[in-house]
C-alpha cells in the first residue's frame, strides 16, 4: 500500500530499530511508495513512511532492491555530493564514498555482503543515513 511521506525532521532524526522477518510487509509498502514516486525519488528508507525500522529500498538501473538492516562495512573514494530528499525540501552538500561494501539481509531475509559503486552506492549511503537518523 502506498503510504504518505513523512516530512517531520524530529521524527526523521530518530535512529531506526533493527528489522525482523516479521517486518517484510513494511518493505512491500515502502517499495510500492517508492514506485509511486519513481519520477522524483530513487530510494527510500522506512522512516520516510513513518516506520522506524532499518529497511531501505532503491532502484538499481530499473531493478528494485530491498535491504533489511543494511550496514556499510567498507568504504573508499570520499567525495562531496549535493543531494535532495523526498522528505525534505531543497538540496544539501554531504560526504559520500565512491565504493562501499554493504552487509544486509535481502528480500528473503538471507544475509548478504555485496560491493556497490557510483550512483547506486550514493543512493544506499543516503538511505542508510536515514536509518541512522542522519538528515542531509
Amino acid at each position: 500500500m502506498v503510504k504518505p511521506i513523512v516530512h517531520d525532521p524530529l521524527f526523521l532524526a530518530q535512529k531506526s530499530e533493527p528489522a525482523a522477518e516479521s517486518d517484510m510487509p513494511i518493505a512491500l509498502d515502502l517499495l510500492e511508495t517508492l514506485m509511486e514516486h519513481r519520477l522524483d525519488c530513487v530510494g527510500m528508507a522506512a522512516n520516510m513512511i513513518g516506520v522506524r525500522k532499518r529497511i531501505i529500498v532503491f532502484s538499481d538501473g530499473g531493478k528494485y532492491i530491498t535491504m533489511y538492516n543494511p550496514e556499510i562495512i567498507k568504504k573508499s573514494g570520499e567525495y562531496e555530493a549535493e543531494e535532495g530528499c523526498l522528505s525534505l525540501s531543497g538540496t544539501r552538500k554531504t560526504k559520500r564514498y565512491k565504493f562501499i561494501t554493504v552487509k544486509y539481509h535481502d528480500e528473503f531475509f538471507k544475509e548478504n555482503k555485496k560491493p556497490f559503486f557510483g550512483w547506486v552506492a550514493q543512493i544506499i549511503q543516503h538511505e542508510i543515513d536515514h536509518c541512522n537518523g542522519i538528515l542531509i
